[in-house]
């Protein structure tokens, strides 16, 4: 009875087994044999391929990076205190990837696409490369659309288009991330997607930035993408690939984003770290011969899409960290030569308290000029050359020189200037109240005021402008050149304003 048991049994196994056969599958599994920070040697994997992702038995993944005889060096991309020499890897046959989609919108994710703001799982399942190629020369169309920021100095002398790659430099403690941020927020409106991406930045100033987009509303048309100061170089690494592989979703999708790199001076110093741990030739400043490319690669995807390839377009403002004003350091020189153009903020004018404190004689828009609104360029066609030439009156005239009247009267006029040009943080104008404060400057409706009289007479023009000529206001924005007439008009409404409270003052 139990042996006619057992073998109704075995027969039952075996049936089963020829109805469902198991699946024979190779698999490479390498061993690792050395690790340092962040980097593994490993041998085992003679098909592994560049780039590809494999994984560690502690659960850490990696990234292939160097393809070497007789071992492959692999980049972490997780903690590394529990891998330890002898433990297995696994190849996974596909190259590292993040998830896309509109879901992103509004999260806080890191380089591998995991969310961080505990506000659980992303629901989207499409998932792209986190290399991509840039898109081929004949897909891309000139950059004809301006990109505002709601910073006067910017809108008006250093204009942005979208699609272009605009630098944003200078020394520790200049507001180059502030920028960025008011960028961002003054996109909220314009149906622009955002991507800001942290690279190596203390958990307290990603925190403030995030705080930002929240308090302001900015956060739901935006993804931040975190690699911390505390985390992996190869996490570091990869974070601003990931980013642009999802900024590049939105924009496939014909839609108009900014992505913000802050900043590529800690992603080249983790490139370096990784690249001298995996012993490669070391060059200038110790970088590797190929941080040129590491840049290139990446700042080239953004660009402005024809309108047979989507019509979409993807900004970049890149920022990295010059040390005591040295903008002819090796990463400084590489990224200016790659970008459209650069925003030099300089660390004296920021001790003087002069915000933005961006150097003008020292900032170029290469593009964003050809997409500057019309009436831009009516109001500012002279601006640029007059303030550099009172840069240079001023320093001369501390000499004590007796200076004559025109001089004098240029370097009154240049003292207006930057006051008028100065702007608080989280304080973004619409184009029509730049338009007129400006247009105001150039007529002199300020030349009779004192210094500390003038944010006042600005505050009085702007509400004027928004309340009272909207019409105006919407001509302008939509494009329409700033006519003679309308000059006329809002250059009498406001000496009308300035006139009546100097009289109110006057009477007071």
């Amino acid at each position: 009875m139990l042996e006619k048991l057992v073998d109704d049994v075995t027969r039952a196994i075996e049936r089963a087994l020829a109805e469902q056969p198991a699946p024979l599958s190779a698999r490479e599994i390498g061993r690792v044999t050395s690790v340092a920070k962040g980097v593994a040697r490993v041998q085992g994997l003679p098909r592994v391929r560049a780039e590809e992702l494999v994984h560690f038995a502690t659960g850490v993944p990696g990234l292939v990076f160097n393809l070497d005889p007789d071992e492959v060096g692999v980049v972490l991309l997780g903690p590394d205190t529990s891998l330890q020499a002898g433990a297995e890897v696994r190849r996974s046959g596909r190259v590292l990837d993040v998830p896309v989609g509109p879901h992103l919108l509004g999260r806080v994710v890191d380089g591998n696409g995991r969310p961080l703001d505990e506000a659980g799982s992303i629901p989207g399942v499409q998932r792209l490369p986190v290399e991509r190629a840039a898109p081929a020369i004949l897909a891309r169309s000139p950059v004809r659309v301006p990109l505002h920021t709601g910073v006067k100095i910017i809108d008006a002398l250093v204009p942005i288009g979208r699609g272009q790659r605009q630098l944003i430099l200078g020394d520790r403690q200049t507001g180059k991330t502030a920028l960025a941020v008011d960028t961002i927020i003054n996109q909220r409106d314009k149906n622009v997607v955002c991507v800001y991406c942290a690279i190596g930045q203390r958990g307290s100033a990603v925190a403030r930035v995030i705080e930002s987009l929240r308090a302001h509303d900015a956060l739901a048309h935006s993804v931040v993408v975190v690699a911390g100061g505390e985390e992996s170089p190869g996490a570091k690494f990869i974070a601003p690939y990931a980013a642009t592989t999802m900024a590049e979703y939105f924009r496939d999708q014909g839609r108009d984003v900014l992505i913000v790199y802050d900043d590529l001076t800690h992603h080249a110093q983790a490139y370096r770290e990784l690249s001298l741990l995996l012993r490669r030739p070391p060059g200038r400043e110790a970088f590797p011969g190929d941080i040129f490319y590491v840049h290139s690669r990446l700042l080239e995807r953004s660009t402005q899409l024809r309108a047979e390839n989507g019509g979409g377009s993807l900004t970049a403002l890149p920022i990295i960290e010059t040390e005591a004003q040295n903008l002819s350091a090796f990463i400084p020189t590489n990224l200016i030569s790659i970008t459209d153009g650069q925003i030099y903020l300089s660390p004296k004018l920021y001790r003087k308290g002069l915000l933005p404190a961006i150097d003008v004689g020292r900032s170029i828009s290469r593009v964003g000029g050809h997409a500057q609104l019309p009436a831009y360029r009516t109001v500012v066609r002279d601006l640029r050359l007059a303030y550099s030439q009172f840069e240079e009156l001023e320093i001369f005239s501390r000499f004590g020189t007796r200076l004559d009247d025109a001089t004098r009267r240029a370097i009154e006029r240049g003292h207006r200037v930057r006051e008028v040009l100065k702007q608080g943080e989280r304080q973004a104008l619409r184009t029509c109240e730049q338009i007129a404060v400006l247009l105001a400057l150039n007529n002199g409706l300020f030349d009779d005021l004192g210094i500390d009289e003038i944010a006042d007479a600005e505050l009085a023009i702007r509400a004027a402008v928004t309340s009272d000529m909207e019409d105006q206001c919407q001509r302008m924005e939509n494009g329409e050149q700033l006519a003679e007439v309308d000059q006329n008009v809002m250059l009498t409404a406001m000496r009308r304003i300035l006139k009546s409270r100097r009289n109110g003052h006057s009477e007071g």
